[in-house]
């Protein structure tokens, strides 16, 4: 074979490795290409092996299908209370349209940025400083809601959004913390004024009680001394009157009178001694050295109690 055809045979081998990679083509998982033909939209490659026309047919735009991720840089907000706040956040979107998103927009990309920073401005510029911090929730799901009715015709569903930081000022930051700081200092101080409140509520409580038991016991102490007490009274007179008994019976037996005669012969001359003893100088009655009478008048006394009806018996009864 001349040279010639060897140039003939390797320019169709190289046209038709062309050809082939022209018109085959793999698109990969969640990926979408859209098609051109002859510059007019023709349709849209989803994953797997497909063939294309050659020369006619181009593949203009590839798409990912899965969620993306963009980065919204920080920007300065002000809030309602005029305070500059520096806001960055992150949006998280997916393309369900690759048409769409081929031909609805040039850069969907660029212009969901510049709606998030808008909305998110306009968001801020609603509410308080203070309330910028716990109203987070608020302003991603109002900004998600404002951008998914915006890119709904480009054909890219707006999953959600999240603000990173919120910086405001040096001097914000600082009145902030003294305030924070006053805060935590007056809950301190009520903290310490319950806690002394409650303190003083239970000593009041427990002195109440004690006082309570003290006058119990005291009642209860005076109960048990004058039971004792009159327990006390019976017994002695109880013991009294059975001993009263018994001298009766003992003047009724033989030689019983006498024996009290003696008896009240000595307490005379005793008690008589104790008054001698008692004063140098006393008035007494002429007869008080007459032991005989006194003992007469004495005996007499209990004769005439023995002879009474009953006897001593009757003298000693209640």
């Amino acid at each position: 074979m001349d040279i010639g055809a060897l140039l003939v045979v390797a320019f169709i081998a190289l046209l038709a490795l062309i050809i082939i990679a022209r018109t085959a083509v793999v698109v990969p998982q969640q990926s979408a290409f859209v098609v051109e033909r002859l510059g007019k939209y023709a349709g849209t490659l989803q994953a797997g092996f497909h063939i294309l026309t050659p020369f006619v047919d181009v593949i203009r735009y590839r798409h990912s299908l899965k969620e993306i991720a963009i980065d919204i840089p920080e920007q300065i907000c002000i809030t309602r209370d005029n305070v500059q706040v520096g806001v960055d956040g992150i949006l998280y979107m997916k393309v369900l349209n690759p048409e769409r998103a081929s031909y609805g927009i040039s850069d969907f990309g660029f212009a969901i940025r510049q709606l998030a920073q808008t909305n998110l401005r306009s968001e801020i510029g609603k509410i308080d400083l203070d309330r910028t911090f716990e109203e987070r929730t608020t302003i991603n799901a109002q900004v998600v809601s404002e951008l998914d009715k915006a890119t709904e015709p480009w054909g890219v569903k707006v999953l959600r959004y999240e603000i990173k930081t919120i910086n405001p000022p040096q001097d914000i930051l600082s009145a902030m913390e003294k305030q924070m700081r006053a805060e935590r200092e007056k809950r301190a101080t009520i903290l310490n004024s319950e806690a002394n409140r409650e303190s003083a509520i239970n000593t009041a409580d427990g002195e109440k009680q004690k006082v309570i038991k003290a006058s119990e016991a005291r009642r209860q102490q005076q109960i048990n001394e004058a039971e004792g007490q009159a327990n006390a009274i019976l017994a002695i007179a109880s013991a009294t009157s059975e001993g009263l008994r018994r001298v009766a019976q003992a003047i009724n037996e033989p030689g019983g009178f006498e024996a009290v005669q003696l008896r009240v012969a000595e307490q005379y001359v005793a008690e008589f001694g104790k008054i001698a003893k008692a004063s140098s100088t006393i008035v007494v009655p002429s007869n008080l050295g007459d032991v005989a009478s006194m003992l007469s008048v004495a005996m007499n006394v209990i004769r005439k109690v023995h002879q009474t009806p009953g006897g001593a018996d009757a003298a000693i009864r209640p």
